[in-house]
């Protein structure tokens, strides 16, 4: 690649220049920051920047979104600290999903085929019913689906099917997800009688002070 050719003068933004700028100093100062705004306030703030965001939607410190006239978020969602949403291209994220902490939805790259090293963009939909865990990134074109979860420090670089658990870079579908108190009661049971797993007894793993949700999405 030749970076000294490289031209992004013809991606479109989504906004004129002033909005844009104006945009760096909210977030800087009312999202990029460990103080303790308010979730409905931050939420307020990305709706009057153009996202649609839906009620009772959870905002951590630190998150840093890109373009919110590219974010669409449903209702009951939460966005832990330090999430990161590159909204290049249009980013949705439907209700009851959970994106937990240092995760990061990029949704630009670019094309490694030519010399000029050209941007490129595609779309992520985070389908209802959704986990993506600590520090997993999701990359440009990528539809989660509904009920999935995806294991923390994933990359997840194609389409995750609905109500499956991924891990891994790449990403790969490690089971599909059954959900229910006898599931719940028959997993726990398995996992004290193969010793062939983790040796601690509790698969519970804390995500955005949400105690009931185990690792795995049971």
């Amino acid at each position: 690649m030749k970076l000294e050719i490289y031209d992004n003068s013809d991606f479109n933004r989504g906004a004129p220049r002033w909005k844009r700028g104006l945009w760096v100093i909210v977030r800087g100062v009312f999202f990029q920051n460990p103080c303790p705004w308010g979730s409905a306030f931050r939420s307020a703030l990305l709706r009057a920047f153009g996202a649609k965001i839906g009620k009772k939607v959870g905002i951590g410190s630190n998150v840093n979104i890109s373009f919110p006239w590219r974010l669409v978020v449903g209702d009951h969602v939460w966005m832990g600290d330090d999430v990161g949403i590159l909204s290049l291209a249009q980013v949705t994220i439907e209700s009851n999903v959970c994106v937990a902490r240092r995760s990061f939805l990029c949704t630009g790259s670019h094309d490694v085929r030519r010399e000029d090293f050209k941007t490129k963009v595609a779309p992520i939909l985070i389908r209802t019913g959704s986990w993506i865990a600590i520090g997993s990134l999701i990359l440009p074109g990528v539809t989660i689906g509904e009920g999935a979860v995806v294991s923390a420090g994933s990359v997840v670089l194609k389409d995750v099917p609905a109500n499956c658990l991924v891990r891994g870079n790449p990403a790969t579908v490690v089971h599909e997800i059954s959900r229910g108190p006898e599931c719940a009661k028959a997993y726990r049971v398995s996992r004290v009688c193969d010793k062939s797993l983790s040796p601690s007894p509790d698969p519970a793993a804390v995500v955005e002070g949400s105690p009931h949700i185990t690792k795995d999405g049971r």
